[in-house]
């Protein structure tokens, strides 16, 4: 098991503190860091849009990464759930060990 991120954003209103502790109770995630104040420009159904958003920034391992999806599409705000892995080069081998144990 190797440690990945995962980043996701909700609304600025959608209460992502439950999502995140949903996220860890069912083990799908070791730890969940909640951005507030993230703005993003992107297209949406041939418009440009403009939004405040929340970024979250998801810890769990590449052999998880099909669980969390299932768990975080089940709770997510959003027609498209923004999915994106992003592998991990390299950790200490205590944060390293304790993702996978936390998720394990």
């Amino acid at each position: 098991m190797k440690p990945v991120l995962v980043l996701t954003t909700v609304g600025p209103d959608f209460d992502a503190k439950a999502l995140a502790h949903a996220l860890v109770e069912a083990r799908v995630a070791a730890c969940v860091n909640i951005v507030s104040g993230v703005h993003s420009v992107y297209r949406w159904e041939g418009a440009v849009v403009d939004d405040a958003e929340q970024l979250l920034v998801i810890k769990t391992t590449d052999e998880r990464v099909d669980a969390l999806r299932e768990a975080l599409f089940a709770r997510h705000p959003y027609q498209v759930p923004e999915f994106v892995v992003v592998p991990v080069a390299g950790t200490s081998e205590a944060y390293g060990g304790w993702v996978v144990e936390a998720v394990g």
